[in-house]
């Protein structure tokens, strides 16, 4: 009996790893393909059949789209400045939002507490794109439309309710009684938040942080609606621009692309651990 379980446990395994191994390269292929198309020159990326690696491979995309003496160049870079921008400040206004809304709805109790909660999460319970013009009327009204602000704005409440639920479910893990005792050795209730409740739930912080970031730089939609300004556009919506009026170069556009990617797979790999360790603990409540 025991052979038999260790065999059907070890079949799980092997099927296991055969479907991960599957979908890793199911993942990888899409980005091998984009990096190799971008070192190849015009000709070779549009040739049939294709070939995956390039027989005279050149880095001339990537030193064009990174020299600001290029007029393509500046174009991307002032794309990538804007990008960053909005998706920066979307993430540290983001985190400062849903860290202390999150604790007010962990240790508080007030009338209409869980009702607040889940009118919160109702937001994501509908896509995206039924939201676009309401919130176009809503920024038109404000004078917000083409300024970076009306994307930063939109992209809070998309990102603020899942922040929240998942900041949310990290205080609760984290016993109050670690508070309390703060506050006997004289800390007030600010202090024991900041020394004994933050350094504990920086993972969720840190998890929260890289959602709202990453919504934010892969974001097309409302950025194509809101911002009408070349000089504003973010690296979406200016690529996309860019290069379907000017030509199809599609070594550039790949080059672009993965250039693009780059930031938001190294912020991953560097925290993913505090990623995982967030949707583990925090998303179950102990």
């Amino acid at each position: 009996m025991i052979r038999t379980g260790q065999r059907r446990w070890d079949g799980w395994r092997l099927g296991g790893r055969v479907l991960l191994a599957f979908l890793l390269v199911a993942t990888l292929m899409p980005m091998a393909w984009m990096l190799s198309t971008s070192v190849k020159s015009q000709f070779a990326a549009t040739q049939y059949p294709p070939e995956w690696w390039p027989r005279n491979p050149t880095l001339q995309e990537y030193t064009a789209l990174l020299s600001p003496e290029s007029a393509v160049g500046r174009e991307f870079l002032r794309y990538m400045a804007n990008s960053l921008w909005v998706s920066s400040a979307t993430t540290l206004l983001g985190v400062a939002v849903a860290v202390p809304a999150a604790y007010a709805f962990s240790r508080f109790r007030f009338p209409g507490r869980n009702a607040l909660f889940f009118a919160v999460l109702v937001r994501n319970m509908f896509p995206t794109v039924v939201f676009l013009m309401p919130l176009f009327i809503m920024m038109r009204w404000l004078g917000l439309v083409d300024t970076h602000w009306s994307l930063i704005l939109t992209y809070l409440t998309f990102g603020l309710p899942l922040s929240i639920w998942l900041l949310k479910g990290f205080y609760d893990n984290i016993p109050v009684q670690l508070e309390q005792a703060a506050r006997i050795d004289g800390a007030t209730r600010f202090q024991a938040f900041l020394l004994i409740v933050m350094p504990l739930s920086s993972p969720g912080i840190i998890a929260t942080a890289i959602y709202s970031f990453i919504l934010a730089w892969n974001e097309y939609v409302y950025a194509l609606t809101f911002l009408n300004d070349k000089t504003a556009l973010t690296l979406p919506v200016g690529l996309q621009r860019f290069f379907s009026e000017h030509a199809t170069n599609w070594p550039g556009l790949m080059a672009a692309t993965f250039i693009m990617s780059i930031p938001v797979i190294v912020l991953f790999l560097v925290l993913q651990k505090y990623f995982v360790r967030a949707l583990t603990e925090g998303a179950v409540k102990s």
